[in-house]
Protein backbone atom coordinates (compact mmCIF):
# COMPACT_ATOMS: atom_id res chain seq x y z
CA UNK A 1 0.00 0.00 0.00
CA UNK A 2 1.12 3.56 -0.73
CA UNK A 3 -0.57 6.80 0.20
CA UNK A 4 -0.32 10.49 -0.47
CA UNK A 5 -1.85 13.59 1.06
CA UNK A 6 -2.82 16.34 -1.36
CA UNK A 7 -2.16 19.69 0.35
CA UNK A 8 -5.48 20.90 1.75
CA UNK A 9 -7.21 17.80 0.49
CA UNK A 10 -7.72 14.12 1.25
CA UNK A 11 -5.03 11.51 1.76
CA UNK A 12 -5.18 8.88 -0.99
CA UNK A 13 -4.19 5.25 -0.49
CA UNK A 14 -4.12 2.20 -2.77
CA UNK A 15 -4.46 -1.40 -1.55
CA UNK A 16 -4.17 -4.45 -3.80
CA UNK A 17 -5.91 -7.75 -3.00
CA UNK A 18 -4.99 -10.76 -5.13
CA UNK A 19 -3.71 -14.31 -5.28
CA UNK A 20 -0.45 -13.78 -7.12
CA UNK A 21 0.25 -17.51 -7.57
CA UNK A 22 -0.27 -19.07 -11.00
CA UNK A 23 0.09 -22.68 -12.13
CA UNK A 24 2.67 -23.56 -14.76
CA UNK A 25 1.49 -21.98 -18.01
CA UNK A 26 -1.02 -19.74 -16.21
CA UNK A 27 -1.48 -16.33 -17.79
CA UNK A 28 -4.40 -14.51 -16.15
CA UNK A 29 -3.82 -12.30 -13.10
CA UNK A 30 -6.78 -10.80 -11.24
CA UNK A 31 -6.60 -8.15 -8.56
CA UNK A 32 -8.99 -5.92 -6.64
CA UNK A 33 -7.58 -2.42 -6.26
CA UNK A 34 -9.10 -0.42 -3.40
CA UNK A 35 -8.66 3.35 -3.61
CA UNK A 36 -9.45 5.38 -0.49
CA UNK A 37 -9.50 9.13 0.09
CA UNK A 38 -9.63 10.23 3.71
CA UNK A 39 -9.43 13.32 5.84
CA UNK A 40 -10.22 16.04 3.33
CA UNK A 41 -13.73 17.47 3.46
CA UNK A 42 -14.99 19.31 6.53
CA UNK A 43 -18.36 20.80 7.43
CA UNK A 44 -16.88 24.21 6.66
CA UNK A 45 -16.82 23.36 2.97
CA UNK A 46 -14.58 21.87 0.32
CA UNK A 47 -10.99 22.95 -0.19
CA UNK A 48 -11.51 22.98 -3.96
CA UNK A 49 -13.73 25.61 -5.62
CA UNK A 50 -16.79 24.06 -7.26
CA UNK A 51 -19.43 24.85 -9.87
CA UNK A 52 -22.82 23.14 -10.18
CA UNK A 53 -25.56 23.36 -12.82
CA UNK A 54 -29.01 21.98 -12.02
CA UNK A 55 -30.96 20.83 -15.09
CA UNK A 56 -34.71 20.61 -14.40
CA UNK A 57 -37.09 18.86 -16.80
CA UNK A 58 -39.86 21.34 -17.63
CA UNK A 59 -41.49 19.36 -20.46
CA UNK A 60 -45.27 19.10 -20.67
CA UNK A 61 -45.37 15.75 -18.88
CA UNK A 62 -44.06 17.41 -15.70
CA UNK A 63 -47.57 18.83 -15.28
CA UNK A 64 -49.10 15.35 -14.90
CA UNK A 65 -49.87 15.46 -12.06
CA UNK A 66 -49.29 19.16 -11.33
CA UNK A 67 -47.67 18.30 -8.02
CA UNK A 68 -44.68 16.83 -9.93
CA UNK A 69 -43.55 20.25 -11.15
CA UNK A 70 -44.02 21.70 -7.69
CA UNK A 71 -41.96 18.88 -6.18
CA UNK A 72 -39.20 19.54 -8.74
CA UNK A 73 -39.15 23.26 -7.88
CA UNK A 74 -39.03 22.50 -4.16
CA UNK A 75 -36.24 19.94 -4.60
CA UNK A 76 -34.15 22.33 -6.68
CA UNK A 77 -34.68 25.07 -4.08
CA UNK A 78 -33.50 22.68 -1.36
CA UNK A 79 -30.40 21.88 -3.41
CA UNK A 80 -29.70 25.60 -3.79
CA UNK A 81 -29.98 25.98 -0.01
CA UNK A 82 -27.38 23.23 0.40
CA UNK A 83 -24.76 25.09 -1.69
CA UNK A 84 -21.75 26.29 0.27
CA UNK A 85 -20.92 29.99 0.07
CA UNK A 86 -18.59 30.67 -2.85
CA UNK A 87 -19.88 27.81 -5.03
CA UNK A 88 -20.63 28.85 -8.61
CA UNK A 89 -24.08 27.69 -9.69
CA UNK A 90 -26.79 27.96 -12.31
CA UNK A 91 -30.20 26.51 -13.12
CA UNK A 92 -31.31 25.28 -16.55
CA UNK A 93 -34.91 24.80 -17.73
CA UNK A 94 -34.91 21.70 -19.95
CA UNK A 95 -37.49 21.00 -22.67
CA UNK A 96 -36.89 20.44 -26.41
CA UNK A 97 -34.49 23.35 -25.94
CA UNK A 98 -32.36 24.46 -22.99
CA UNK A 99 -32.89 27.83 -21.32
CA UNK A 100 -31.02 29.57 -18.53
CA UNK A 101 -33.33 30.14 -15.57
CA UNK A 102 -30.77 31.69 -13.24
CA UNK A 103 -28.65 33.77 -13.29
CA UNK A 104 -28.77 34.16 -17.10
CA UNK A 105 -26.39 35.91 -19.46
CA UNK A 106 -24.29 32.82 -20.12
CA UNK A 107 -22.67 32.87 -16.71
CA UNK A 108 -22.97 31.34 -13.24
CA UNK A 109 -23.83 33.02 -9.95
CA UNK A 110 -21.72 32.72 -6.80
CA UNK A 111 -23.63 31.29 -3.84
CA UNK A 112 -24.39 33.61 -0.95
CA UNK A 113 -27.62 34.49 0.88
CA UNK A 114 -28.63 37.01 -1.80
CA UNK A 115 -28.06 34.77 -4.85
CA UNK A 116 -29.73 31.81 -3.17
CA UNK A 117 -32.84 33.92 -2.54
CA UNK A 118 -32.79 35.21 -6.14
CA UNK A 119 -32.47 31.66 -7.51
CA UNK A 120 -35.40 30.41 -5.46
CA UNK A 121 -37.48 33.36 -6.65
CA UNK A 122 -36.64 32.45 -10.27
CA UNK A 123 -37.63 28.83 -9.63
CA UNK A 124 -41.15 29.90 -8.71
CA UNK A 125 -41.67 30.99 -12.31
CA UNK A 126 -40.88 27.56 -13.75
CA UNK A 127 -43.78 25.88 -15.55
CA UNK A 128 -44.29 22.78 -17.67
CA UNK A 129 -44.58 22.77 -21.45
CA UNK A 130 -42.67 21.47 -24.47
CA UNK A 131 -40.73 18.36 -25.33
CA UNK A 132 -37.53 16.63 -24.19
CA UNK A 133 -34.06 16.95 -25.76
CA UNK A 134 -31.59 16.14 -23.00
CA UNK A 135 -28.50 16.62 -25.17
CA UNK A 136 -29.28 20.35 -25.41
CA UNK A 137 -29.47 20.58 -21.60
CA UNK A 138 -26.08 18.93 -21.21
CA UNK A 139 -24.42 21.14 -23.83
CA UNK A 140 -25.70 24.30 -22.15
CA UNK A 141 -24.52 23.03 -18.75
CA UNK A 142 -21.10 22.34 -20.27
CA UNK A 143 -20.84 25.89 -21.66
CA UNK A 144 -21.82 27.40 -18.32
CA UNK A 145 -19.47 25.22 -16.29
CA UNK A 146 -16.57 25.85 -18.68
CA UNK A 147 -16.72 29.56 -17.89
CA UNK A 148 -16.05 29.05 -14.18
CA UNK A 149 -12.47 29.05 -12.86
CA UNK A 150 -12.98 26.03 -10.60
CA UNK A 151 -11.62 22.51 -10.31
CA UNK A 152 -14.87 20.68 -9.46
CA UNK A 153 -17.55 20.85 -12.18
CA UNK A 154 -20.80 19.01 -11.57
CA UNK A 155 -24.27 18.65 -13.05
CA UNK A 156 -27.52 17.38 -11.56
CA UNK A 157 -30.14 16.31 -14.12
CA UNK A 158 -33.79 15.50 -13.49
CA UNK A 159 -36.12 14.05 -16.11
CA UNK A 160 -39.56 12.44 -16.04
CA UNK A 161 -39.82 11.25 -19.63
CA UNK A 162 -38.13 9.72 -22.63
CA UNK A 163 -35.74 11.73 -24.76
CA UNK A 164 -38.21 11.97 -27.64
CA UNK A 165 -37.19 15.22 -29.33
CA UNK A 166 -33.67 14.30 -30.37
CA UNK A 167 -32.16 11.11 -31.75
CA UNK A 168 -30.12 8.63 -29.75
CA UNK A 169 -27.12 9.67 -31.87
CA UNK A 170 -27.61 13.33 -30.91
CA UNK A 171 -27.69 12.45 -27.21
CA UNK A 172 -24.58 10.30 -27.60
CA UNK A 173 -22.76 13.13 -29.39
CA UNK A 174 -23.63 15.45 -26.50
CA UNK A 175 -22.40 12.92 -23.94
CA UNK A 176 -19.17 12.39 -25.88
CA UNK A 177 -18.64 16.17 -25.96
CA UNK A 178 -19.24 16.52 -22.21
CA UNK A 179 -17.34 13.42 -21.03
CA UNK A 180 -14.32 14.36 -18.96
CA UNK A 181 -15.47 17.98 -18.66
CA UNK A 182 -17.92 17.57 -15.80
CA UNK A 183 -19.55 14.81 -13.78
CA UNK A 184 -23.32 14.44 -13.65
CA UNK A 185 -25.83 12.74 -11.37
CA UNK A 186 -29.05 11.79 -13.19
CA UNK A 187 -32.46 11.10 -11.67
CA UNK A 188 -35.66 9.77 -13.21
CA UNK A 189 -38.84 10.87 -11.45
CA UNK A 190 -42.04 8.85 -11.77
CA UNK A 191 -42.14 5.85 -14.11
CA UNK A 192 -42.45 7.26 -17.66
CA UNK A 193 -38.73 7.65 -18.37
CA UNK A 194 -36.27 5.23 -19.95
CA UNK A 195 -33.91 3.51 -17.51
CA UNK A 196 -31.15 2.95 -20.07
CA UNK A 197 -31.16 6.64 -21.02
CA UNK A 198 -30.81 7.89 -17.45
CA UNK A 199 -28.23 5.29 -16.41
CA UNK A 200 -26.36 5.88 -19.68
CA UNK A 201 -26.06 9.61 -18.92
CA UNK A 202 -24.71 8.96 -15.43
CA UNK A 203 -22.33 6.29 -16.71
CA UNK A 204 -20.89 8.46 -19.48
CA UNK A 205 -20.40 11.38 -17.11
CA UNK A 206 -19.16 9.32 -14.13
CA UNK A 207 -22.07 10.21 -11.86
CA UNK A 208 -24.83 8.32 -10.09
CA UNK A 209 -28.26 7.31 -11.40
CA UNK A 210 -31.39 6.49 -9.47
CA UNK A 211 -35.17 6.42 -9.59
CA UNK A 212 -37.39 8.68 -7.50
CA UNK A 213 -40.69 6.95 -8.10
CA UNK A 214 -42.55 9.23 -5.71
CA UNK A 215 -41.97 12.90 -6.66
CA UNK A 216 -42.55 13.88 -3.02
CA UNK A 217 -39.17 12.29 -2.22
CA UNK A 218 -37.24 14.52 -4.63
CA UNK A 219 -36.27 17.10 -2.01
CA UNK A 220 -34.47 14.59 0.17
CA UNK A 221 -32.70 13.07 -2.82
CA UNK A 222 -31.54 16.41 -4.26
CA UNK A 223 -30.29 17.51 -0.85
CA UNK A 224 -28.20 14.33 -0.49
CA UNK A 225 -26.76 14.76 -3.99
CA UNK A 226 -25.74 18.34 -3.29
CA UNK A 227 -24.22 17.42 0.08
CA UNK A 228 -22.12 14.80 -1.67
CA UNK A 229 -21.12 17.27 -4.39
CA UNK A 230 -20.05 19.85 -1.80
CA UNK A 231 -17.73 17.21 -0.31
CA UNK A 232 -15.77 16.67 -3.54
CA UNK A 233 -12.22 18.00 -3.39
CA UNK A 234 -10.15 16.47 -6.16
CA UNK A 235 -11.45 16.40 -9.73
CA UNK A 236 -10.67 14.20 -12.71
CA UNK A 237 -8.81 11.47 -10.84
CA UNK A 238 -7.62 8.63 -13.05
CA UNK A 239 -6.19 5.20 -12.35
CA UNK A 240 -2.91 5.04 -14.27
CA UNK A 241 -1.96 1.46 -15.06
CA UNK A 242 1.52 0.57 -16.27
CA UNK A 243 2.23 -2.93 -17.57
CA UNK A 244 5.51 -4.46 -18.81
CA UNK A 245 6.24 -5.63 -22.34
CA UNK A 246 4.27 -8.73 -23.34
CA UNK A 247 1.28 -8.10 -21.06
CA UNK A 248 -2.27 -7.12 -22.01
CA UNK A 249 -5.01 -5.59 -19.88
CA UNK A 250 -8.11 -7.73 -20.40
CA UNK A 251 -10.39 -5.41 -18.46
CA UNK A 252 -10.62 -2.69 -15.84
CA UNK A 253 -13.92 -2.05 -14.10
CA UNK A 254 -15.19 -0.32 -10.99
CA UNK A 255 -16.92 -2.90 -8.79
CA UNK A 256 -17.91 -0.85 -5.71
CA UNK A 257 -20.01 1.04 -4.86
CA UNK A 258 -21.42 0.24 -8.31
CA UNK A 259 -20.30 -1.84 -11.29
CA UNK A 260 -18.96 0.43 -14.04
CA UNK A 261 -17.01 -0.77 -17.09
CA UNK A 262 -13.89 1.35 -17.68
CA UNK A 263 -11.92 -0.79 -20.14
CA UNK A 264 -12.88 1.14 -23.27
CA UNK A 265 -12.33 4.53 -21.60
CA UNK A 266 -8.57 4.15 -21.45
CA UNK A 267 -6.46 7.01 -22.73
CA UNK A 268 -2.78 6.45 -23.44
CA UNK A 269 -0.41 8.03 -20.92
CA UNK A 270 3.08 7.19 -22.17
CA UNK A 271 4.95 3.96 -22.92
CA UNK A 272 2.86 0.95 -21.78
CA UNK A 273 0.71 3.16 -19.51
CA UNK A 274 -2.92 4.18 -19.74
CA UNK A 275 -5.38 6.23 -17.67
CA UNK A 276 -8.85 5.09 -16.63
CA UNK A 277 -11.16 7.92 -15.48
CA UNK A 278 -12.84 7.76 -12.07
CA UNK A 279 -14.32 11.28 -11.75
CA UNK A 280 -14.11 13.51 -8.68
CA UNK A 281 -13.39 12.43 -5.11
CA UNK A 282 -14.23 13.48 -1.58
CA UNK A 283 -13.92 11.38 1.58
CA UNK A 284 -14.73 7.90 0.18
CA UNK A 285 -13.47 4.50 -0.94
CA UNK A 286 -14.03 2.57 -4.17
CA UNK A 287 -12.96 -0.84 -5.48
CA UNK A 288 -11.73 -1.74 -8.99
CA UNK A 289 -11.17 -5.12 -10.66
CA UNK A 290 -8.08 -5.31 -12.87
CA UNK A 291 -7.45 -8.37 -15.06
CA UNK A 292 -4.07 -8.66 -16.77
CA UNK A 293 -2.87 -11.29 -19.22
CA UNK A 294 0.83 -12.01 -18.73
CA UNK A 295 3.31 -14.09 -20.76
CA UNK A 296 3.57 -17.71 -19.64
CA UNK A 297 6.62 -18.38 -17.49
CA UNK A 298 8.39 -21.29 -15.81
CA UNK A 299 7.96 -22.51 -12.27
CA UNK A 300 9.63 -20.34 -9.67
CA UNK A 301 9.61 -17.23 -11.85
CA UNK A 302 7.87 -14.05 -10.82
CA UNK A 303 7.14 -10.68 -12.40
CA UNK A 304 5.47 -7.35 -11.82
CA UNK A 305 2.23 -7.70 -13.78
CA UNK A 306 1.03 -4.10 -13.32
CA UNK A 307 1.64 -0.94 -11.37
CA UNK A 308 -1.43 1.11 -10.48
CA UNK A 309 -1.07 4.77 -9.49
CA UNK A 310 -3.35 7.80 -9.17
CA UNK A 311 -3.21 11.03 -11.15
CA UNK A 312 -5.40 14.11 -11.38
CA UNK A 313 -5.65 15.33 -14.96
CA UNK A 314 -7.99 18.25 -15.57
CA UNK A 315 -8.50 19.46 -19.15
CA UNK A 316 -5.87 22.00 -20.24
CA UNK A 317 -4.01 21.65 -16.94
CA UNK A 318 -0.82 19.86 -15.92
CA UNK A 319 -1.25 16.27 -14.77
CA UNK A 320 -0.75 15.92 -11.03
CA UNK A 321 0.65 12.68 -9.66
CA UNK A 322 -1.23 11.88 -6.45
CA UNK A 323 1.56 9.58 -5.30
CA UNK A 324 -0.45 6.57 -4.12
CA UNK A 325 0.30 3.33 -5.93
CA UNK A 326 -0.14 -0.44 -5.71
CA UNK A 327 1.66 -3.38 -7.32
CA UNK A 328 0.09 -6.44 -8.97
CA UNK A 329 2.37 -9.48 -9.05
CA UNK A 330 2.53 -12.87 -10.76
CA UNK A 331 4.42 -15.88 -9.32
CA UNK A 332 4.45 -19.31 -10.98
CA UNK A 333 4.32 -22.31 -8.63
CA UNK A 334 3.69 -26.05 -8.64
CA UNK A 335 1.85 -25.72 -5.30
CA UNK A 336 -1.68 -26.65 -6.37
CA UNK A 337 -3.25 -25.31 -3.18
CA UNK A 338 -1.65 -21.91 -3.71
CA UNK A 339 -2.34 -21.59 -7.44
CA UNK A 340 -5.97 -22.73 -7.30
CA UNK A 341 -6.99 -20.59 -4.33
CA UNK A 342 -9.31 -17.75 -5.35
CA UNK A 343 -8.79 -14.49 -3.49
CA UNK A 344 -11.92 -13.68 -1.49
CA UNK A 345 -12.13 -10.10 -2.81
CA UNK A 346 -11.79 -11.22 -6.43
CA UNK A 347 -14.37 -13.98 -5.94
CA UNK A 348 -16.85 -11.60 -4.27
CA UNK A 349 -16.71 -8.93 -6.95
CA UNK A 350 -16.75 -11.43 -9.79
CA UNK A 351 -20.08 -12.57 -8.35
CA UNK A 352 -21.32 -8.99 -7.95
CA UNK A 353 -20.58 -8.20 -11.59
CA UNK A 354 -22.37 -11.38 -12.67
CA UNK A 355 -25.31 -10.40 -10.44
CA UNK A 356 -25.70 -7.04 -12.20
CA UNK A 357 -25.48 -8.69 -15.62
CA UNK A 358 -28.00 -11.40 -14.70
CA UNK A 359 -30.54 -8.78 -13.58
CA UNK A 360 -30.17 -6.72 -16.74
CA UNK A 361 -30.42 -9.75 -19.01
CA UNK A 362 -33.33 -11.21 -17.04
CA UNK A 363 -35.38 -8.01 -17.23
CA UNK A 364 -34.63 -7.62 -20.95
CA UNK A 365 -35.78 -11.20 -21.59
CA UNK A 366 -38.93 -10.59 -19.55
CA UNK A 367 -39.76 -7.52 -21.65
CA UNK A 368 -39.11 -9.53 -24.82
CA UNK A 369 -41.57 -12.24 -23.70
CA UNK A 370 -38.95 -14.96 -23.08
CA UNK A 371 -40.31 -16.04 -19.69
CA UNK A 372 -38.16 -19.19 -19.41
CA UNK A 373 -34.99 -17.25 -20.11
CA UNK A 374 -36.03 -14.48 -17.72
CA UNK A 375 -36.77 -17.00 -14.97
CA UNK A 376 -33.34 -18.60 -15.36
CA UNK A 377 -31.45 -15.30 -15.29
CA UNK A 378 -33.40 -13.79 -12.41
CA UNK A 379 -33.12 -17.05 -10.50
CA UNK A 380 -29.37 -16.90 -10.89
CA UNK A 381 -29.50 -13.28 -9.67
CA UNK A 382 -31.39 -14.34 -6.53
CA UNK A 383 -28.77 -17.02 -5.90
CA UNK A 384 -25.87 -14.57 -6.33
CA UNK A 385 -27.51 -11.91 -4.17
CA UNK A 386 -27.82 -14.45 -1.36
CA UNK A 387 -24.25 -15.70 -1.65
CA UNK A 388 -22.77 -12.19 -1.64
CA UNK A 389 -24.99 -10.83 1.13
CA UNK A 390 -26.51 -8.17 -1.12
CA UNK A 391 -29.71 -7.85 0.92
CA UNK A 392 -30.95 -4.67 -0.78
CA UNK A 393 -30.82 -6.27 -4.23
CA UNK A 394 -32.44 -9.44 -2.87
CA UNK A 395 -35.38 -7.35 -1.60
CA UNK A 396 -35.77 -5.68 -5.00
CA UNK A 397 -35.67 -9.05 -6.76
CA UNK A 398 -38.39 -10.38 -4.43
CA UNK A 399 -40.75 -7.75 -5.87
CA UNK A 400 -40.28 -9.16 -9.37
CA UNK A 401 -40.08 -12.90 -8.66
CA UNK A 402 -41.46 -15.29 -6.07
CA UNK A 403 -38.44 -16.92 -4.45
CA UNK A 404 -38.98 -20.67 -4.01
CA UNK A 405 -35.44 -21.54 -2.92
CA UNK A 406 -32.76 -18.83 -2.87
CA UNK A 407 -29.66 -21.09 -2.50
CA UNK A 408 -30.53 -22.94 -5.72
CA UNK A 409 -31.93 -19.90 -7.51
CA UNK A 410 -35.38 -21.46 -7.93
CA UNK A 411 -37.93 -18.71 -8.62
CA UNK A 412 -41.22 -18.01 -10.37
CA UNK A 413 -41.92 -14.80 -12.25
CA UNK A 414 -44.67 -12.75 -10.63
CA UNK A 415 -47.74 -12.44 -12.83
CA UNK A 416 -48.08 -8.73 -12.03
CA UNK A 417 -45.19 -6.42 -11.23
CA UNK A 418 -45.51 -2.73 -10.40
CA UNK A 419 -43.69 -0.67 -13.01
CA UNK A 420 -41.87 1.28 -10.30
CA UNK A 421 -40.56 -1.97 -8.77
CA UNK A 422 -39.21 -3.24 -12.09
CA UNK A 423 -37.59 0.11 -12.90
CA UNK A 424 -36.05 0.34 -9.44
CA UNK A 425 -34.48 -3.10 -9.81
CA UNK A 426 -33.11 -2.22 -13.25
CA UNK A 427 -31.79 1.19 -12.19
CA UNK A 428 -30.11 -0.15 -9.04
CA UNK A 429 -28.87 -3.42 -10.55
CA UNK A 430 -25.26 -2.22 -10.56
CA UNK A 431 -25.19 -1.31 -6.85
CA UNK A 432 -22.88 -3.64 -4.97
CA UNK A 433 -21.98 -4.50 -1.40
CA UNK A 434 -18.37 -4.57 -0.30
CA UNK A 435 -16.71 -7.76 0.76
CA UNK A 436 -16.21 -8.16 4.49
CA UNK A 437 -12.48 -7.92 5.02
Amino acid sequence: MANFAKPGGPRFSVDVYQNEYLPEGGREVNAIVTVTAKGGATPAGPAAPAAVVLMVDCSGSMDHPPTKMRNARDATAAAVDTLRDGTHFGIVDGTHVAREVYPGGGRLAVADPTTRAQAKQALRRLGAGGGTAIGTWLRLADRLLAGADVSIRHGILLTDGRNEHESAAELKDALDACAGRFTCDARGVGTDWEVKEVTGIASALLGTADIVADPARLTGDFTRIMESTMGKEVADVALRVWTPVGTRIKFMKQVAPTVEELTDRRTEAGPRAGDYPTGSWGDESRDYHLCVEVPAAGLGQEMLAARVSLVAAQPDREVQNLGAQGLVRAVWTDDMAASTSLNSQVAHYTGQAELAQAIREGLDLRKAGDMDGATAKLGRAVQLAGVSGNADTAKLLAKVVDVVDAPTGTVRLKAKVAEADEMTLETRSTKTVRVKK
